[in-house]
């Protein structure tokens, strides 16, 4: 195991308004209570680019934004891993309304939508940035998949990564067959070294023997993170936001597990 440095962090969910507020939320201070997501459009998009995004790269932007803003770091000098397990449900809905339709006419707005690394293509608009970027997807274990290739380039490029990891709700019919309980959002500035703005460090090891999930000791929140893949992250930032050491089990692929390592610093 190698350890990584944590420096900021991006939330934004159901009664999470941002990383700071829901801190004694997560810590168990301070009583949970859900309220939908609020969502508003990136002031770091030109006019034309914001009018065309949907949820998922509002949530994606905001997210990342704020964990880099609490790193003191610059957009524009960071490489990406965005994981998402289903991306922009409301666009994946119209377009199949679109295909059902006699005219079978897609709007080209909604087509380059579609694709799954959109999220990546306007943060690269909005930051001004060039830097690598990596988009993932893992079904439910895709916070895990996000987390484990973040914490690899950042170790084998030994340089700092953000990780994003975002999740939006189908609409019926479609949510009948996938169902995510919500929009949900959270990004993580992971370091190779130390730093002034360094408050946490991980190790993360793959893991294959049976082991326990770790949950969320308040029913709302714990709700949240069985019904969104993102929401999956809310064990080590409840660690997180506690400041104390902690071992924290997320659920992978096939019965495999990630355990991660937190330490205060």
């Amino acid at each position: 195991m190698t350890r990584v440095f944590i420096e900021g962090v991006g939330l934004l969910g159901p009664g999470l308004s941002d990383w700071q507020a829901s801190r004694p939320l997560l810590a168990g201070s301070e009583p949970y209570s859900y309220a939908p997501t609020v969502i508003t459009a990136s002031n770091l998009l030109p006019p034309a680019e914001r009018r065309r995004t949907g949820v998922p790269v509002k949530l994606a932007l905001a997210v990342g934004h704020e964990a880099i803003t609490h790193a003191g770091r610059d957009a524009v000098t960071m490489p990406t891993v965005f994981t998402s397990a289903g991306g922009d449900g409301d666009n994946v809905h119209h377009i199949c309304e679109a295909l059902a339709a006699p005219e079978r006419e897609v709007s080209p707005t909604r087509f380059h939508n579609s694709v799954h690394n959109v999220a990546a293509g306007y943060w690269s608009i909005a930051a001004r940035s060039q830097e690598p970027s990596t988009s993932l997807c893992g079904h439910d274990a895709s916070f895990a998949a996000g987390l484990l290739e973040a914490v690899a380039e950042v170790i084998v490029d030994n340089r700092p990564v953000t990780l994003i990891a975002y999740d939006q709700p189908y609409p019926e019919p479609l949510a009948a067959k996938r169902n995510i309980g919500a929009n949900f959002g959270m990004a993580l500035v992971l370091t190779p070294e130390a730093t002034k703005h360094t408050f946490a460090s991980l190790e993360v090891s793959y893991v294959v023997e049976e082991r326990v999930p770790t949950r969320m000791a308040d029913a709302g929140l714990e709700a949240l993170r069985k019904s969104i893949p993102a929401a999956r992250s809310l064990p080590l930032l409840g660690a997180l936001a506690r400041g104390a050491a902690e071992v924290v089990i997320i659920e992978y692929l096939n019965d495999s597990y990630l355990q991660v390592v937190l330490e205060p610093y």
